[in-house]
């Protein structure tokens, strides 16, 4: 069983930030009852799905649906999103039992051209409150440590601000998160560069891709992987083959081998910026 699979809801943003590659796929929500059919072919597969690969989950419009049906059928369910639509969204997700984890990307607001960074993060701490309160995992990210992060420290401000602490004094533990209360974290790392056919090869060994990940964009095309956002590396199609079926390919086992003689077989693997970190020695 996979430890998680991403399923994209949709494609679409409503931000464009200068660390993500964006998609060239046509613009896509899933229906509700897409949604179903490939939840569905996922059960027992893995436990928790994560409901985006590229894109802004919170502004699909059906999503209390989504989570309901996620619910129906015994997942857990995290969401990563840019934090811009978590007010209207809080209702929605309060609501939501399955709700396992949220992930709010601060760093993102590099692509919130003419906000307030006061009012932005503010509106996400106060949000990641009162979910954590209510048992789920919150993360407040800062995942651009080395890259364009002129902001942090302003982002930082406003949350010891918000929490009446000093964050940057709060300890780190093994995977440089600092906690700051039940259920509620501040994560930092380092900016990775995404997988690129056109980058230089070298670096990479081993990869978690089909070994405890995999993802299923929004026209059910399968990938290893939720960085594979264009869909370069399909496996086949959850609307016309089953799970089983995808993973007992010869291309997907060809890859999860590839790994496993530090090998990788694909070609965008030994491209793939955030894979790099499995090999630091």
């Amino acid at each position: 069983m996979l430890k998680r699979v991403y399923l994209e809801i949709t494609n679409v943003c409503n931000l464009s930030c200068s660390f993500c590659p964006g998609t060239k796929r046509q613009r896509r929500f899933l229906s509700p009852e897409e949604f179903r059919h490939l939840a569905q072919q996922l059960v027992g597969h893995t436990r928790y799905l994560y409901l985006h690969v590229m894109g802004e989950p919170l502004l699909h419009p059906q999503l209390p649906q989504l989570l309901s049906i996620a619910a129906d059928l015994g997942f857990r369910v995290c969401l990563t999103t840019n934090g811009t639509l978590l007010e209207k969204a809080l209702p929605t997700l309060l609501a939501a039992q399955n709700l396992h984890k949220l992930s709010v990307s601060l760093h993102s607001f590099e692509g919130n051209e003419g906000g307030d960074p006061r009012v932005y993060v503010t509106q996400a701490a106060r949000c990641c409150h009162a979910l954590s309160q209510q048992g789920v995992i919150c993360a407040l990210r800062l995942w651009n440590e080395g890259g364009q992060n002129e902001k942090n420290e302003e982002i930082l401000q406003i949350l010891s601000a918000e929490w009446g602490i000093h964050v940057q004094e709060l300890p780190l533990d093994g995977r440089n998160n600092r906690k700051i209360s039940q259920n509620l974290y501040l994560e930092s790392a380092e900016k990775f560069d995404w997988p690129d056919p056109s980058a230089p090869e070298g670096g990479v060994e081993f990869c978690l891709g089909l070994r405890q990940q995999a993802a299923v964009l929004c026209d059910g095309t399968v990938v290893p992987c939720c960085l594979d956002g264009e869909g370069q590396i399909p496996l086949g199609n959850l609307f016309t083959q089953s799970m089983d079926e995808i993973l007992a390919s010869p291309r997907a086992k060809a890859i999860v081998e590839g790994f496993s003689r530090r090998q990788p077989t694909e070609d965008l693997c030994r491209r793939c910026g955030y894979a790099r970190r499995f090999s630091k020695g």
